[in-house]
């Protein structure tokens, strides 16, 4: 925010009939400090990822718990709260410790406000770009899903946005989930010769062509910069395999390596991966290929203040992770001299939507944009008395919600809801419109469906979803959060060996028996089975219960103990 911005705030909330406290007016001039970043170098990229089709301000909570396993306990990214703000030096009750930690959230968004927005990440793009010529936006991809306006258009309302907001550069992962035919048609027709849309992992089944450019060189200053795309490596795993059945994907590690070796050769003095693996396994990477100059990452929504040096074979590689919800944006600036980068400057900037005015432009088309579904996404389901969020390793407030009303509408003993790490925040006594609940919900593979099951084919799915979260090896890491569960208790190791983490499966204070059948619901399913099945919308089974439930106590997590 530049000082003629600043006082227009004061003066917008002047004219809405608001007294600016003195906390608010320090926090209004912190917020002034953060964004005067001065241009360094003469290479500079910014990054945003794992947006989630959220083109509004939303409130969006941290989590208290981020595991990691091996080398990888306590260290970035597995670091949250007060450890966080410890290891980046970030003032306690500041703006910024709100924006990367979880710590007394309620009173620090209230006090904040709203994060993200794209008419206000428009007016931060706008001006880091004015600061630094010929400045590349790049995005990690998410983009097209996790709203209703982006599930009822296709994504065509993210794809519209991410033009406006000049997106040159763009990797995917739940893009995947509207259909190849779908992504095709969106990068062969509105992209075309304005968005680079980049894989280099991304091959065909039959004869292993690649089916997008794996990167592109642009010159900046004089400067060649190669960027190449890493698309999510486990797509056909983690989501329906039927949206892309003739393509592979996987992290293709030797043909990464020829791709910046290429690139290299063809005088690309800057090499950067955008990459969607997640962080943990972008860590390992970097410590394997050699030419990288920085990994700019995503999928785990890990914001991450600062990036992580990596040693190689070939030197060092910077990596980092900016979040997600349009929450941040990136800013690396390189400074390379006589073809090599001498210096280097990062800054992942917190968008606070009472802080950046919004774009006027980019605020004209999310209301055109919004305007057919205004009704449908305002409709009010129920008040909630506790704050509802989503993220964390075992559970959150707002999939707990879901388990207990997939658990009373099925008549299940036992309901699962997926770990995703997508979904916006609610704080005490706001409405649960809508708009909130297709936040969490939002997918092309949404229907309800209730299960017969085996104990023991119960402890063999909790022990497959803990390897794929905890595996100590991070090529076998999916990067999610491990599958909420309703009505059962149990406890988990996370260090433990695969097959060996679960233990001590209870149901209504009694041992869940291996080979007695349990009703349990679920939604999300992978499989082509789940696709096929007879059921509803989960978004449809969830309005239907709110309404009738009118007003939401807070809501008690079921959690797993946890074992050493």
């Amino acid at each position: 925010m530049n000082r003629r911005e600043f006082l227009q705030v004061l003066a917008v909330a002047s004219a809405g009939g608001m007294t600016l406290s003195h906390h608010d007016a320090i926090a209004a001039q912190s917020a002034e400090a953060m964004y005067q970043l001065p241009r360094f170098g003469n290479v500079h990229l910014l990054h945003f990822t794992d947006c989630h089709a959220q083109l509004k301000p939303i409130y969006f909570r941290e989590p208290s718990v981020n595991i990691g396993v091996g080398a990888a306990a306590g260290q970035p990214p597995h670091l949250v709260g007060e450890d966080l703000l410890k290891r980046f030096r970030i003032a306690p009750g500041s703006a910024e410790a709100h924006a990367f930690t979880y710590l007394d959230f309620t009173e620090a968004a209230r006090k904040y406000g709203k994060v993200g927005g794209f008419a206000h990440l428009a007016t931060l793009v706008k001006r880091m770009k004015a600061s630094r010529p010929g400045a590349l936006l790049l995005d990690g991809g998410d983009t097209w899903q996790g709203s209703g306006t982006a599930l009822w258009t296709k994504g065509q309302d993210m794809v519209d946005a991410a033009l406006a907001l000049g997106v040159d550069v763009m990797t995917p992962h739940w893009e995947m989930t509207l259909g190849a035919e779908r992504v095709k048609q969106i990068v062969d027709g509105d992209f075309k010769g304005k968005v680079a849309f980049l894989a280099q992992n991304i091959k065909t089944n039959d004869f292993g062509d690649p089916v997008f450019d794996p990167y592109v060189i642009k010159q900046m200053n004089g400067v060649n910069v190669a960027i190449i795309g890493q698309a999510f490596p486990y797509t056909p795993i983690a989501n329906p395999r039927y949206f892309t059945p003739d393509w592979t994907f996987g992290i293709q590690e030797d043909n990464l390596q020829a791709m910046i070796d290429e690139a290299r050769g063809k005088g690309a003095q800057v090499v950067v991966l955008l990459s969607h693996n997640g962080m943990d396994v972008d860590l390992k990477l970097a410590s394997r290929v050699r030419g990288l100059d920085a990994i700019l990452g995503g999928h785990t929504h890990d914001g991450v203040p600062q990036p992580i040096v990596v040693k190689n074979a070939g030197g060092t590689t910077l990596v980092t992770n900016a979040g997600s919800n349009s929450k941040f944006l990136g800013v690396l600036d390189f400074d390379v001299r006589n073809g090599k980068i001498a210096d280097f400057r990062y800054k992942l900037l917190p968008v606070f939507s009472n802080y950046l005015p919004a774009d006027p432009a980019m605020d004209a088309l999310i209301t055109r944009i919004r305007a057919p579904y205004e009704k449908q996404l305002g409709e009010t389901l129920a008040t909630t008395q506790g704050l509802l969020y989503r993220r964390g390793n075992f559970n959150g407030t707002f999939d707990q919600l879901i388990l207990d009303g997939l658990m009373q509408t099925q008549g299940a003993e036992i309901a699962f809801s997926p770990g995703f790490r997508w979904g916006t925040s609610l704080l005490p006594g706001q409405a649960i419109r809508m708009e909130e609940l297709l936040d969490q919900t939002a997918i092309t593979y949404p229907k309800v469906t209730v299960t017969p099951m085996t104990g023991a084919t119960i402890k063999t799915v909790l022990e497959d979803v803990a390897d794929n979260l905890f595996n100590p090896d991070p090529y076998y890491q999916q990067g999610g959060d491990m599958v909420r569960v309703g009505g059962l208790q149990y406890s988990i190791a996370p260090a433990a060996a695969m097959g060996q983490r679960i233990g001590d499966l209870t149901l209504n204070g009694k041992p869940l028996d291996a080979d007695k059948t349990y009703k349990v619901a679920g939604w999300a399913g992978v499989s082509e089975a789940a696709r096929d099945a007879v059921g509803s919308p989960v978004w449809e089974v969830m309005a239907s219960w709110l309404r009738q439930q009118k007003e939401i106590a807070p809501r008690k997590l079921n959690e797993p103990k946890l074992r050493s």
